[in-house]
């Protein structure tokens, strides 16, 4: 093999037959280089680049760059949620550096469907970016209410809903297909993008449902004629990729609402998503059948009720909704209140219902509550400490584990082995995905032909180029998350989420000292305090110890023409408070010292 060859090759997947796969790389001449949004132009003038700027090696925060030439489209722009890992965290989004370093080029988003993973940064890039969108109805309609929420202008920016076959002209480089998925939302849509050098699929989320709610299969025929056309690279989904067989269809869920709602005898609670508008179509026909009427409680889930109603969307009798202010009029057993909080979160109306703060609904005796929706992973504490809850106050929990009141949304192996083998694609690029799922994705496509060495496992960042003949990873660009906290948006810093953590885990000790600016020594004894860290009942006894370990360490340890402001900055000092500290709690808070120096005279100053 050439030199030339061997740099071509960097970056691409050597053997998807075992774990052991490395992830795409910089070539070997970028390896030692930052970060940066400007990766190294390859020989060709003009070659398409794709860049996932999130949503590889993580769930969440989908977002594409596709860039040829003076044009870029960018496919999906979503959010994810903070974790334990982020304690206060409102959301995380991606890193804009590329797209604000060629604005100039920005030509349109893309939008697959209205999940909040997919559409939930929206509200942060609009407000800085002016571009049309395009989506399904839905979609739309969603980021309309979501901008409007968020008061982000839509001056500039342009809403344009799209239907199943409708081709949109992005630039002189592009034209965007939509193509009809199906999916826990209704109007999901993958995308065909024909370039200059080939045609690219993006799945979006999908499976394959022959019996969708809506009537409206996935366009199986229509992926069989892309595949006939030719495509040059195909993206998907990797989400249910190590699950066997083929995912459940959503009617399934129906039928079991029905068995439920006709055997209970009290009240029904339903939590779900409330973007799934074909559950919540669902609930409202088994309600029907079984002569209960419904009511909505949570902020989001009457906002996409509305959305969904005003759209045709949800068909059901005018006198089956009813106020949620009304429901004590009616009997237990004609009674469904569909709520949001199948996460358990903390505000959502399920939790506030379960521990007593909601205004209308109070969980007791007889009610029957079904939790319709799969954990998101790192919610599954949460979620069973609320089910503790309901059942303490009398209620029937049921849930995934018990009965079929949830399918997943997103395509399982036969699924995802059939679209392979209907498009034949040249180039494969697994995404939306963790890492263990993009490698047995990857495993997959080889196990269909796919040459691994045309098979890409990516990361955030990397700028995979391709001139319809060959494709190569050259460089990459600022992917870094950005966490929203309150209304500050910084880049994700492991230091300041550490500190955080530290303090939720182990509290903080406060010692503060006041230096004798003339003599150089002690004014007074340290005063200590502290916070989450020891009951109050041991509180006055540590801080005394506290105090008394400070003033030996600033007194007596102090070495000859040491000052004790030098003293109080060595390792030596903080790891003698530390110790003491562990030694009498077998915990180690975080130690914050404030120092201050006064005179005789009076005067201070503050460092």
């Amino acid at each position: 093999m050439s030199e030339k060859q061997k740099k071509q090759n960097k970056g691409k997947t050597k053997d998807v037959k075992t774990s052991t796969v490395q992830k795409a790389k910089k070539p070997a001449k970028e390896q030692k280089t930052s970060k940066s949004s400007k990766p190294k132009a390859s020989k060709q003038k003009k070659n398409l680049k794709i860049i996932p700027l999130g949503g590889l090696l993580e769930i969440g925060k989908n977002m594409t760059a596709i860039e040829y030439g003076n044009d870029i489209i960018v496919i999906d722009v979503g959010m994810a949620f903070g974790g334990d890992d982020t304690p206060g965290v409102d959301c995380v989004i991606q890193d804009y550096t590329y797209i604000r370093e060629n604005q100039d080029k920005l030509r349109g988003i893309l939008l697959t469907h209205g999940h909040e993973d997919h559409i939930g940064a929206l509200p942060y890039f609009l407000k800085e970016f002016k571009c049309p969108v395009y989506g399904g109805k839905l979609t739309v309609e969603l980021v309309r209410h979501k901008l409007e929420d968020n008061g982000v202008s839509l001056k500039g920016i342009g809403l344009n809903a799209c239907r199943n076959g409708d081709r949109i002209r992005l630039g002189s480089a592009f034209e965007a297909e939509f193509v009809r998925v199906n999916h826990s939302i209704a109007d999901s849509y993958a995308i065909a993008l024909r370039t200059p050098v080939g045609l690219i699929v993006h799945s979006g989320d999908f499976k394959i449902d022959y019996t969708p709610i809506n009537g409206k299969v996935i366009d199986l025929q229509r992926f069989g004629e892309l595949g006939h056309e030719g495509v040059l690279c195909f993206m998907c989904e990797s989400t249910n990729v190590e699950k066997e067989g083929a995912s459940p269809s959503e009617r399934d869920v129906g039928e079991a609402f029905q068995k439920i709602f006709k055997k209970a005898e009290g009240r029904i609670i339903v939590a779900t998503f409330s973007s799934h508008v074909h559950r919540m179509q669902q609930i409202f026909t088994a309600a029907q059948m079984n002569g209960r009427h419904v009511c909505l409680s949570g902020r989001s889930m009457i906002n996409v009720f509305n959305i969904a109603n005003s759209l045709g969307y949800i068909d059901m009798d005018p006198d089956t909704l009813i106020d949620i202010g009304s429901i004590n009029k009616y009997p237990d057993n004609e009674v469904v209140v569909l709520t949001t909080g199948s996460q358990a979160e903390p505000t959502s109306a399920l939790s506030r219902m379960a521990f007593a703060s909601h205004k209308e609904v109070e969980i007791r005796d007889g009610d029957t509550v079904i939790i319709s929706a799969h954990p998101i992973p790192g919610n599954e504490k949460s979620i069973y400490k609320l089910v503790d809850e309901l059942l303490k106050r009398g209620a029937d929990v049921i849930y995934e584990s018990l009965a079929e009141v949830h399918v997943s949304g997103h395509a399982y192996r036969n699924e995802i082995r059939l679209l392979h083998t209907l498009l034949k694609p040249k180039f494969f690029i697994p995404v939306h995905g963790e890492y263990r799922m993009l490698i047995r994705h990857a495993q997959l496509a080889q196990s269909l032909g796919q040459d691994p060495e045309d098979i890409f496992i990516l990361r955030n960042g990397d700028v995979f180029e391709t001139d319809g003949k060959k494709a190569v990873v050259t460089g990459e660009v600022p992917a870094e998350a950005i966490l929203i906290d309150g209304s500050s948006a910084a880049v994700r810093d492991d230091h300041f989420m550490s500190d955080r953590l530290h303090l939720g885990e182990d509290g903080c000790v406060s010692i503060a000292i006041t230096i004798d600016t003339e003599s150089g020594e002690l004014a007074c004894e340290p005063a200590v305090s502290s916070i989450g860290f020891i009951v109050d009942d041991e509180k006055q006894e540590l801080h005394e110890a506290v105090a008394e370990r400070v003033t030996y360490l600033l007194s007596s340890g102090v070495r000859k023409n040491e000052t004790i402001d030098a003293k109080i900055t060595t390792r030596s000092f903080r790891n003698g408070v530390r110790d003491l500290l562990y030694e009498r709690t077998r915990r180690r808070p975080m130690i914050v010292t404030n120092v201050s120096h006064v005179s005789l005279r009076g005067a201070s100053r503050r460092r």
